[in-house]
C-alpha cells in the first residue's frame, strides 16, 4: 500500500507498486460496497495520482440496480481515469458498459473502458493510458 489507505475503505481494493488500483468484485455489489469502492476511487483521485483501475470481475455476482444507482450518484464527485476490466461474464459486461455510459450522461465526463482476457493485456493497456496522460500534462519546451 503506498499510504492511501484503501484497505479500510473497500477490503478488496489494493493499490499495486506500478500505481493502479486492482478491484476483486466478489460476491454481490451491496450499495455499502458501492459507496467503498467509489470512497476508494476518490482517495486515489485525492492523492494526485492517476485513477487506473484494474477490476478482476471473474466472481462478481448480482450488481443490482440500488448499487447501479449508487455508483452513478457517487461517480459524479469522483475521478476515472481508466478501468480494465479482466473475467467478465456477457451480463457483467453489459452492466458495466451501461453503467459507464450513464455516467457519462450524468457527469458529462468520459473514462476510457476496456474488457480484456488476461490480467498482463489490462496492465499494459493501463499503463499505456497513464502515459498518455502524463504526456498531455507534460508542460510543452
Amino acid at each position: 500500500m503506498s499510504g492511501v489507505g484503501l484497505e479500510n475503505a473497500y477490503p478488496e481494493a489494493r493499490d499495486e507498486p506500478d500505481g493502479i488500483l486492482r478491484v476483486s468484485l466478489h460476491g454481490d455489489l451491496t450499495d455499502d460496497r458501492a459507496r467503498a469502492l467509489v470512497g476508494a476511487l476518490r482517495r486515489v483521485a485525492e492523492s494526485g495520482r492517476e485513477v487506473l483501475v484494474l477490476a478482476d470481475a471473474d466472481h462478481t455476482g448480482a450488481i443490482p440496480p440500488s448499487a447501479r444507482k449508487v455508483v452513478a450518484e457517487e461517480l459524479r464527485s469522483a475521478r476515472i481515469d481508466a478501468v480494465a476490466i479482466i473475467g467478465a461474464g456477457f451480463s457483467v459486461r453489459v452492466i458495466l458498459t451501461l453503467l459507464a455510459k450513464g455516467v457519462q450522461m450524468l457527469t458529462g465526463q468520459s473514462y476510457p473502458q476496456q474488457f480484456f482476457g488476461t490480467e498482463g493485456e489490462a496492465r499494459a493497456w493501463l499503463l499505456a493510458q497513464r502515459d498518455a496522460l502524463r504526456a498531455r500534462r507534460a508542460p510543452v519546451p
